[in-house]
């Protein structure tokens, strides 16, 4: 009884880590442990592993600064954990470091996601095991930790049998060393390694699948073609708050995706009109950019943004805005970048939640570039990028021609990879790459490709740098790959008449003799979303290794 009245105090630190309002992780609140079952499963210290009143645990993969597992047992109401950097095992011939962190609330058990940049211990979570455990020894667990010396015979998905953790000297209560070990019993495996089995007993995905697309789950009880479906994706507005973006008039306050943004100028135009259409007004951006938000999230999260702001509209200069202006909001992710020079930016917005792209609009970005690296490794991209740039003297057909020819390229490497409109006058195409390579060596094996694909059709190309040298010819960029520089974001609009948007379309539209560049608007992309869904999707399955070019 001692212990479950001293539970509210243990989550203390855990709680006074973190900012709730931008982490998804639970807040928490320290629970009852469960009564113990009467009858011949005897006192609480040994439950039954499946029965009522069982303790619980549960080990994730976490991917912050540095990989390592966390491992969590039920005890008094809270999770006791350690972190172990290179994850328990069954091998019982190797001993592991652990370090003994804070206590978490029980929710935990359940928490897979990604912990936003700048968040303590930001990075992506997977549930990498989780089941039931008795304490072996003693009926009271939380003794024994205190004590220095936890045997715990645990019923896991991937974990079974005695796992033993010893406490190495002293150090602060928060931060104490141990070392885990299996017991040689019969569920203990000579050479068992915990990174041979990365995926999650929850959703099924990786932690690299998580980070990519958070809202997306493996369900074991549907069949294969059917087990991976969403779960949880943030809703766009509905009617009653997009009818009170339209009741502002000129400005006001917007409740949105659960946060207040205060918007100005929502009737001035922004993008010249196309002929026979009305100009785009502020308001049809911000409403865009709410509605496409939960769409754009996976693209952008994570990722610094660069912003290409318009605020005197799509027909004025507009300029780039990279650090984010101390009057946002508190609630902003953002992301310091610890190699900023004098003069160079130093916080970078991160849009990792729906609202924060509806400020960036209305804060004048009209075009969203996000990087192609995370801000957890931005020296290691996660894209490798091929940017069909047209001349002045290109026709769109030599610019269909040239993302043909890279699609034939990209079969016969076996290379997954997606292509968008520029929503100008060009094509870009998307490959998602494992991260490990850096961006020399992705920018290397895009020249490769492109000068291949070049040497096919070598009238309609140009290497020149300078556009001015480039005698109106197209230009096969492949020096995107590189670090802080960036292509337009998918759905996000360009700054010219009508508000086009930089759509995805799927290989075969290439074909389609009625494809233009800037065939999409802000008023139109959101239909051919309703109706075909998103074909980008692809390039969040960042697992892929490049292969080598001969």
């Amino acid at each position: 009884m001692a212990a479950q009245a001293e539970a509210p105090k243990r989550l203390a630190r855990y709680q006074s880590k973190r900012d709730f309002t931008r982490t998804p992780e639970p807040a928490g609140a320290p629970q009852p442990p469960p009564p113990a079952p009467s009858g011949p499963s005897g006192p609480a210290g040994h439950r039954a592993s499946g029965g009522q009143g069982a303790r619980r645990f549960v080990v994730q993969r976490h991917r912050a600064r540095r990989l390592h597992y966390d491992l969590r047992f039920e005890i008094d109401g809270v999770l006791v954990s350690w972190a172990v950097p290179k994850g328990p095992t069954l091998d019982p011939g190797v001993k592991r470091a652990a370090v003994h962190v804070e206590d978490h609330p029980i929710e935990y058990l359940n928490f897979e996601g990604v912990i936003p940049p700048g968040q303590y211990g930001g990075g992506d979570v997977i549930v990498w095991d989780r089941g039931t455990w008795e304490p072996h020894g003693t009926d009271d667990p939380a003794a024994a930790v205190a004590a220095g010396e936890l045997h715990a015979d645990v019923h896991g998905q991937k974990l079974a049998g005695r796992l033993v953790l010893v406490r190495r000297g002293d150090g602060r209560p928060d931060r104490q060393q141990w070392l885990l070990l299996h017991k040689r019993d019969e569920h203990a495996v000579d050479g068992w390694e915990p990174e041979d089995h990365p995926r999650s007993v929850l959703s099924g995905r990786t932690n690299d699948e998580v980070r990519a697309d958070p809202q997306r789950m493996w369900r074991s009880d549907l069949p294969a073609s059917e087990a991976s479906v969403r779960v949880g994706r943030p809703a766009g507005p509905g009617n009653a708050e997009l009818a009170a973006l339209d009741a502002l008039g000129h400005g006001g306050t917007w409740e949105v995706f659960g946060r207040q943004l205060r918007l100005t100028n929502l009737d001035k135009t922004l993008f010249p009109a196309r002929p026979g259409e009305a100009p785009v007004t502020k308001r049809e951006l911000i409403r865009y950019a709410a509605r496409v938000a939960p769409v754009v999230l996976p693209y952008l999260a994570g990722r610094a943004l660069n912003m290409h702001r318009f605020p005197n509209g799509a027909d004025a200069e507009g300029f780039w805005h990279k650090q984010l202006p101390s009057h946002a909001p508190e609630w902003i992710s953002r992301w310091d970048n610890p190699e900023a020079a004098a003069g160079e930016t130093t916080t970078y917005l991160v849009v990792d939640e729906p609202a924060a792209l509806v400020w960036a609009a209305n804060f004048g970005a009209l075009e969203w570039h996000a990087w192609t690296s995370r801000a957890d490794r931005p020296h290691l991209p996660t894209y490798a990028l091929i940017d069909i740039d047209p001349g002045p003297a290109t026709p769109w057909q030599d610019v269909l021609a040239l993302a043909r020819l890279h699609r034939t390229a990209l079969e016969h490497l076996h290379v997954r990879a997606q292509p968008k409109l520029t929503g100008r006058r060009g094509i870009q195409i998307w490959i998602p790459v494992a991260r490990g390579p850096s961006f020399g060596e992705t920018r290397a094996w895009v020249e490769q490709v492109s000068r291949a694909v070049g040497a096919v059709l070598p009238d309609l190309v140009s290497w020149k740098w300078d556009v001015r040298e480039r005698e109106g010819h197209a230009r096969l960029d492949y020096t995107q790959n590189a670090v802080n520089k960036t292509l337009v974001a998918p759905y996000s609009p360009r700054a010219a008449p009508g508000a086009p948007v930089s759509a995805p379309i799927e290989w075969d539209e290439l074909d389609d003799p009625s494809l233009r560049s800037g065939a999409f608007t802000i008023r139109t992309v959101l239909d051919r979303l309703a109706e075909r869904g998103d074909p980008f999707r692809t390039v969040l399955d960042t697992g892929q290794t490049l292969p080598p070019l001969r």
